[in-house]
């Protein structure tokens, strides 16, 4: 029998977990409702703007009648006056040909009012009634998938319960097996200690009848005894058995545990964020597109009307599903977060809670991991081709909603008889065949997306389970060890010179173009791709703080993040890297045809700014300039990096036009970073550090290397660029930086004067000779940058 307080702990813990589990699925059911409410919500707010639209076709329609009424009053006497020829007469008089142009301008507006009206009616308000029904529909089968997301979510909780009960009923048999065990060893000791009071107590007695005495006794004694240990062997026997089920009970009800946890992290932080993806699936694409034609009909009647469409202009260009959705979760953030870690729960005292990995399950153990390694391989791999067929589906389906047929400018082109041009728009979109054909297109590649999307989720579901059980298990058994290589690399990495706080470059420029040149060059879409948010903010706050957290040698940071932390220092610099006082004089640059006068008048107007900030600048456009060469790789050539670097690193002023300006920024730093040698002045014109695209000097240690001056390591690096070029040497996907101070003895007066032809032909035999030396001391490697971020808070 059990102990009462057995039966209490049990009941304890099953109620905990009901109880958790309940708040789990009434969780659920508030998101089901959540978006029900988003599909009622939305399906009024269309049935509201077609009402709208469909009233104020009403009254334009009104408006224009009225103003054909008025214009055919005051025609009409003109077409009845009697004498021509004073008709003809008037007609050449600048005050008859401007009431004339007048009517004939209200006759415009009365068409042009008709038209709007028409477009009203069978253009906007058919459009909104097949978003309404899209949505709706897309709703109903993003409901179907979350319901089988929830059920498959809840079998797991359940298949978590059944592997607890079963583990607290071995643990239980195995206590009981243990408490028999015990009893039956006491038996034994209490036999023995009897059968010496009995000797010690017997009479003297003749002999033959003492002899059979003894005889019988010590029979009975050892049958006695034979008894007690052939019970102990039993209890010994089924307390080891049950002692064994209850361990592996126990591994069942761990692996069962982190499964668990893995998917409900999964569910709340991927399939929620999916799903409502799907239910916005081409619902913002297409309201842009409906309201993007009422722009376009407000905007050619009336110009005059800019300022108060401008409003909705905006509104109708920040349409944005994945803004929507972070709004919503936030919104609703006590249904959407994920839920509390379920942790382990010690059953009787039993307080280990990882894996017994040890004989004799630890076979077994390894067995069942090489099996999970193999299918999750398979998985992988099965999924990753599904993936790629559901996002080109996807990228069919927004190429199906985003085309681009609001523009009804046609509708108001008028001939020299001031006929209007028949309205095409209601001719060609609301074509019945047409709009069939695309139609039954759509919701046939939203049926196969559909598909592929919960074939993906299942898949990923199912993934997430076996690699939480399989990352255990290769924990418990020893192979997530590092290897003796990344070892080294951090070994080597925390040795790394500390960043001075007199340097010219700041800690977290440093750091940054660092780990980017280490890990980022072949990383495709640096700078481009945005980060990480949390973890954006968490790498800025540890620079705040004075530390490094990119100072380990580990590519354990999402580079788009990294990339993302080294934009956001320089945008939020007090005085901008450029700043406004030198904004005309460096666009006047712009307009210079010739690259080489371009970059000189660059060159001229930066040197007026302090030595520190030419000095940072020339460490930024350095490392740019380097990324750039690995532009079939990474997809960021100079007038890409252009394009993410220049409204960071120069903003455009106020009272200037900021869509032509930003053009002429984006070619300005396109051209410093391509000429960058020739804009910034060398280690000998300007003392500070440099950015190398080399070696770090830890890797180039060797006994017959000779040390190198820091004009040798700058020639050095020009040459082996200089040979690049020429195609002798290949790039290398590993750089990483070198940092050395350039000591100068040259007056400051002639920091900005060019150096002459002989010096810089001097120069160029110089590299040729210093090239040999460079690369044979210091060899480089590569490093492989591809990472993926797993962040709870992502």
């Amino acid at each position: 029998m059990t102990s009462p307080a057995k039966f209490k702990k049990d009941k304890e813990i099953i109620a905990e977990y009901e109880t958790q589990v309940k708040e789990i699925r009434a969780q659920l059911m508030e998101q089901l409702k959540c978006l029900d409410q988003q599909c009622d919500l939305r399906t009024q707010l269309l049935q509201d703007l077609q009402d709208f639209f469909r009233k104020k076709a009403e009254i334009e329609m009104d408006y224009s009648r009225n103003l054909e009424k008025l214009t055919e009053r005051f025609l009409s006497k003109t077409r009845g006056a009697k004498d021509q020829q004073f008709k003809k007469e008037q007609n050449v008089l600048s005050p008859v040909n401007c009431w004339n142009l007048l009517l004939t301008q209200v006759k415009r507006e009365s068409r042009n009012h008709a038209t709007l009206s028409d477009i009203y009616l069978n253009n906007i308000i058919p459009r909104f009634g097949q978003i309404g029904e899209d949505s709706g529909r897309l709703f109903k089968k993003s409901k179907e998938i979350g319901l089988q997301l929830q059920e498959d979510l809840m079998k797991v909780l359940n298949e978590l319960y059944t592997v607890m009960k079963t583990y607290h009923m071995y643990n239980a048999d195995s206590i009981s097996a243990q408490s028999k065990l015990k009893e039956a060893e006491k038996q034994e000791e209490k036999q023995m200690s009897r059968s010496v009071r009995q000797e010690d107590r017997q009479t003297p007695r003749s002999p033959d009848t003492a002899a059979s005495v003894r005889l019988e006794e010590k029979h009975i004694r050892r049958s006695s005894v034979r008894k007690i240990e052939k019970m102990k062997e039993k209890r010994q026997a089924k307390y080891t058995e049950n002692k064994v089920k209850a361990i592996k009970a126990r591994n069942e009800y761990v692996l069962a545990l982190e499964a668990t946890n893995a998917s409900v992290f999964k569910y709340y932080i991927h399939d929620l964020s999916d799903l409502i993806d799907c239910c916005d699936l081409g619902y913002h694409s297409s309201l842009h597109r409906a309201l993007r034609t009422f722009l376009s009909a407000e905007f050619n009647l009336q110009h005059s009307k800019q300022e108060g469409l401008e409003t909705l202009e905006n509104a109708t260009e920040n349409l944005d599903a994945s803004t929507d959705k972070h709004r919503l979760m936030e919104s609703s953030n006590s249904v959407f977060c994920p839920p509390v870690r379920f942790e382990y729960q010690p059953h009787m005292g039993d307080m280990v809670s990882q894996l017994c990995a040890q004989q004799p399950l630890q076979g077994e153990l390894a067995q069942r991991c090489q099996q999970l390694q193999c299918r999750l391989s398979t998985l992988q791999i099965e999924n990753e081709e599904v993936k790629k067929t559901m996002e080109a589906t996807l990228q069919t389906i927004q190429d199906m909603v985003t085309v681009e047929d609001f523009d009804v400018s046609d509708c108001f082109q008028y001939s020299n008889s001031m006929e209007s041009v028949k309205s095409t728009v209601s001719e060609t979109y609301m074509s019945k065949p047409s709009i069939a054909k695309r139609r039954a297109n759509q919701q046939e590649t939203e049926q196969f997306y559909f598909t592929k999307m919960k074939e993906f989720l299942e898949g990923r579901n199912l993934i997430t389970k076996l690699k939480a059980k399989h990352d255990m298990l290769q924990k418990s058994l020893g192979e997530c060890q590092r290897t003796d290589c990344s070892l080294a690399s951090g070994r080597r990495m925390s040795t790394l010179r500390k960043q001075d706080s007199k340097q010219p470059i700041p800690l977290v420029v440093e750091s940054c173009i660092r780990f980017l040149s280490r890990h980022g060059l072949q990383h495709e879409g640096i700078f481009r791709v945005s980060g990480s948010q949390v973890e954006v903010n968490d790498i800025k706050n540890a620079f705040e703080r004075g530390e490094d957290p990119l100072e380990e040698d580990q590519n354990d940071h999402d580079l788009d993040s990294v990339a993302g932390v080294l934009k956001l220092y320089f945008r939020g610099l007090t005085t901008p890297l450029f700043p406004k006082e030198i904004f005309h004089d460096l666009l006047a640059c712009v307009s210079m045809d010739h690259i080489q006068e371009r970059a000189s008048h660059i060159r001229m107007v930066l040197l007026s700014l302090p030595a520190p900030t030419v000095v940072l600048m020339r460490y930024l456009f350095a490392f740019l300039n380097h990324l750039s060469q690995f532009s079939e790789d990474n997809m960021m050539d100079p007038y890409n990096l252009a394009i993410c670097f220049g409204p960071t690193l120069m903003s455009v002023p106020d009272n200037q036009d900021q869509v032509s300006c930003q053009s002429h920024v984006n070619e300005l730093i396109k051209t410093i970073i391509m000429q960058h040698e020739s804009i910034f002045p060398g280690p000998r014109e300007l003392e500070g550090p440099l950015y190398v695209p080399g070696i770090l000097s830890e890797d180039c240690e060797s006994s017959h290397s000779e040390p190198i001056s820091v004009e040798d390591s700058v020639l050095d690096i020009a040459a082996e660029l200089h040979s690049s070029e020429d195609g002798s040497h290949s790039n290398n996907t590993g750089y990483n930086r070198r940092i050395t101070s350039a000591g100068s003895e040259d007056p400051p007066s002639e920091r900005s004067s060019p150096r002459s032809e002989p010096e810089q032909s001097t120069e160029s035999l110089h590299e040729e000779k210093i090239m040999a030396r460079a690369t044979l001391s210091c060899p480089t490697g590569s490093h492989v940058a591809d990472i993926y971020l797993a962040n709870i808070n992502k």
